[in-house]
């Protein structure tokens, strides 16, 4: 490729000697203009307002036009003196992330190529420093008459560079926006994503002029005298009010049928846009498939298991328990030890006593009562045998 510049990246006290190229090619079709009567060529002629002689590109400067119409002379010369530090340097300033400049900011691309064996060190190391701070470098350089501003970035192995606008070049929006104050429902929004979901992602690489290749179809049948031409398609009528969620709608089953994906079909008594009026702005108007309310599964109540809770059943059995042994013993008084053995055997503590004095220190309740002394009274006497 050719280049169109020449001088060095200043990267601090790093010099790295360049070529700029041009990283953009235009693939538009050019015409010329023609004298429609014969077909002959109209060509533009250079030709000076003072004496109407036509002038040649050799005899033609620069000039700096006043206020007033008087000009004044600027040669290259002129230019070539002025304290200008970017004159042949691509100056850098900066490093930024990249997502801090402004794509309105962009112009021109070019490619920065090593000029000369001695440039590929530095140009590696800038390229390879650029490439791990994941950061974009903000630089100024002259070009053709004025100085710019611009960015580097690093495609594939090469350097790039962006020519930015400046910021005072950047119109600000006033006037663009809507005036009319409009509020946008959740359910278009959910339609707008659907469609954005269902148009997918693109390769850019896929993308081509479909124009230019029917302008260059047209060429080559007129050439050969077989072109015949088509009656253009009509313009839709501008200012149609349509019905937004059905428009949006019928975009998605349009995007899904171009992909061969199978429609959805609506759900019965979805709520949807409706109504007869949404015939009125010529779009087809489809249910939105929302999940009705009733549908939603709701929790089964818990299994209840049979048995009940014991809790208070033994609250209620300990409490009686405690309360037994007293009243057996208040009871037990006037009876014989036999009897007394019985009672303390049914006091609920579900074992038998061995003996008087183990029955007698396991009933808390009863060991203080005047019943517990006499019992321990006559356990401690011993029997008599009787004669006869």
């Amino acid at each position: 490729m050719r280049s169109i510049w020449n001088g060095a990246i200043s990267f601090g006290l790093v010099s790295i000697p360049i070529k700029l190229v041009n990283a953009t090619e235009s693939h538009s079709i050019s015409f010329r203009q023609i004298h429609l009567a014969d077909g002959g060529r109209i060509r533009y002629r250079k030709v000076c307002e003072l004496d109407g002689e036509e002038v040649s590109g050799a005899e033609i400067g620069k000039g700096y036009e006043e206020a007033d119409g008087s000009v004044i002379p600027i040669t290259d010369e002129d230019l070539a003196q002025l304290p200008l530090a970017t004159a042949k340097t691509i100056e850098i300033m900066s490093f930024v992330p990249a997502e801090e400049i402004d794509p309105l900011q962009m112009d021109a691309a070019y490619y920065l190529a090593a000029n000369g064996a001695t440039a590929a060190k530095p140009y590696t190391l800038l390229r390879e420093a650029l490439k791990r701070s994941r950061k974009v470098a903000i630089a100024k350089y002259a070009l053709r008459g004025r100085e710019r501003l611009g960015m580097l970035r690093v495609v594939d192995d090469v350097i790039a560079m962006h020519g930015l606008l400046w910021p005072d070049e950047i119109r600000a929006p006033e006037g663009v926006a809507p005036d009319e104050k409009v509020s946008v429902r959740d359910a278009e929004l959910d339609l707008a994503d659907a469609l954005m979901a269902t148009l997918g992602e693109v390769e850019m690489a896929s993308l081509h002029d479909d124009y230019r290749d029917a302008v260059e179809a047209m060429i080559a049948a007129k050439a050969g005298g077989a072109f015949e031409p088509v009656e253009a398609a009509g313009e839709p009528a501008g200012g149609q009010v349509i019905d937004l969620m059905a428009a949006l709608e019928k975009s998605v089953r349009a995007a899904k049928a171009s992909r061969g994906e199978a429609e959805d079909e609506p759900a019965d008594g979805a709520g949807g846009t409706g109504g007869a009026d949404a015939g009125d702005g010529g779009a087809e108007v489809t249910p939105i498939r929302r999940p009705a309310a009733g549908r939603k599964g709701t929790a089964a109540p818990k299994a209840v298991g049979g048995k009940k809770s014991t809790a208070t059943s033994a609250r209620k059995t300990a409490s009686a328990t405690a309360s037994a042994p007293a009243k057996r013993a208040t009871k037990s008084t006037t009876k014989t030890a036999g009897s007394a053995a019985s009672a303390r055997a049914g006091s609920g503590t579900g074992k038998k006593a061995a003996s008087t004095k183990s029955t007698a220190s396991k009933s808390r309740t009863a060991k203080d009562s005047p019943a517990a002394a006499a019992k321990k009274t006559k356990a401690a006497t011993p029997r008599r045998k009787t004669s006869a």
